[in-house]
């Protein structure tokens, strides 16, 4: 006889968590104020990027940081009226991110990393989907030669390290798989093993569908109603109150606020970001402009162009300055065509000061457990991190060492 359990949160991580809970025989509960897949994991660029074992980390050195604080590119952009409340938790970020700290969060994250094209594998052959699933990889174009050798250099190390494969591509040879790049790029590096899925919201629903199949309902209402009640947990719904055992809070982004209320203060943080889809089919894989730090990426709706990362508040207004600046390098690399949007989407990735996620149970409430955290690889690691909280929740024996993942290293 399963438990029952309330995931809030419906993006990949929570449906994710949703499903091997289901699988386990729980009785789950998924709750979110949407329908599956709308907020977060519909933003992204849609990959599932087994080449990602290093998180990104804050920039070292004086010139990279001047040149992020001056907002002079386009990847980095600050609000600065949310820096006072951010000041703390960034200065974390930075600290996580100094060589002597960094080489060992790269380990932790990078055995994460490791299953993540195995556990969507396995999702899929049980969910369906795999025609929203193109493994074709990705590329990183640039223009300098010298920081193209040094890409290369850096990619022949990330495959002696952790297995992940890539191919060098000069002038020609990135002209040869993408004719439709323009540019002046020198030449770039293949990621081969990621795979792009051309529409991101739409494979979270999938895998949500076959948590119903399992068994799983899926409602809507609001998870900052969770509070304890008696010896678990109980959430208000459209169809009234739901009592479980055991909580799981996925909430991404909105995982702050709620957790703050509870009593815990996180080191966490968000990085928001916009995209836009243009009519055009210039492109046959992903491709990252890394001179300016903007995707683009064919999808079902039409070559969707993202951008990096903007710090700001969860509820300041958009300012979409990056992908209207994105837009305009954009139109000199590929034919993009006419918007699709009458505005820009935003979503918020949410970070923490040591670029890993919380994966466990809640230091100071029984019956709770915290998933969230991912930054920018929520998509990509959902089935893996789902797939380790429900082995804790469940004392089977875990998938890697829960250790370094765990909310207790946050007492606060």
């Amino acid at each position: 006889m399963g438990n029952s359990v309330i995931v809030l949160g419906a993006g990949m991580v929570g449906v994710c968590t949703a499903v091997q809970l289901a699988r386990r025989g729980d009785a789950v509960v998924l709750l979110d104020r949407q329908q599956p897949g709308r907020e977060t994991s519909y933003g992204n660029a849609g990959l599932i990027q087994r080449e990602a074992v290093e998180p990104y980390g804050f920039p070292q050195g004086l010139l990279p940081i001047a040149r992020a604080a001056l907002q002079r590119g386009i990847d980095v952009r600050y609000d600065w009226a949310a820096l006072p409340g951010l000041a703390g938790r960034l200065a974390q970020y930075w600290r996580n991110s100094t060589p002597q700290r960094y080489g060992a969060i790269v380990r932790d994250f990078a055995r994460l990393i490791e299953h993540a094209l195995h556990e969507h594998a396995a999702l899929l052959a049980e969910a369906g989907g795999q025609e929203l699933v193109q493994q074709s990889g990705w590329i990183k174009a640039l223009r300098d030669e010298r920081a193209l050798a040094l890409l290369q250099a850096h990619a022949r190390q990330l495959e002696r390290d952790w297995g992940v494969q890539s191919t060098p591509l000069d002038r020609a040879a990135l002209q040869a798989l993408e004719p439709g790049l323009q540019g002046g790029f020198a030449g770039g590096l293949h990621w081969t093993q990621p795979w792009a899925v051309r529409d991101p919201g739409a494979l979270v629903q999938r895998y949500a569908q076959y948590f119903e199949r399992l068994g799983g309902r899926i409602l809507q209402g609001d998870a900052a109603s969770l509070q304890p009640q008696g010896a678990g947990w109980a959430v208000q719904t459209a169809q009234g109150r739901i009592d479980a055992q055991q909580a799981v809070i996925a909430l991404g982004p909105w995982a702050e606020p709620l957790t703050r209320r509870l009593g815990y203060r996180l080191p966490l943080f968000i990085k928001r970001g916009y995209h836009r889809h243009y009519r055009s089919q210039a492109l046959q894989r992903p491709v990252l402009d890394a001179d300016h730090g903007y995707m683009l990426v064919p999808m079902q709706q039409g070559l969707r162009l993202t951008t990096g990362a903007e710090f700001a508040r969860l509820d300041s207004p958009a300012t979409p300055v990056q992908l209207l600046k994105a837009e305009q390098v954009a139109r000199r690399v590929v034919e993009l065509g006419e918007p699709v949007e009458a505005q820009p989407w935003l979503g918020s990735r949410p970070c923490t000061a040591d670029m890993k996620p919380l994966v466990g149970a809640a230091p100071r409430h029984p019956g709770l457990w915290f998933h969230f955290g991912h930054a920018h690889q929520g998509f990509t690691l959902g089935p893996v991190t789902a797939q380790l909280l429900a082995q804790l929740m469940h004392g089977e024996t875990p998938l890697v060492d829960p250790a370094p993942y765990s909310p207790q290293r946050f007492r606060g």
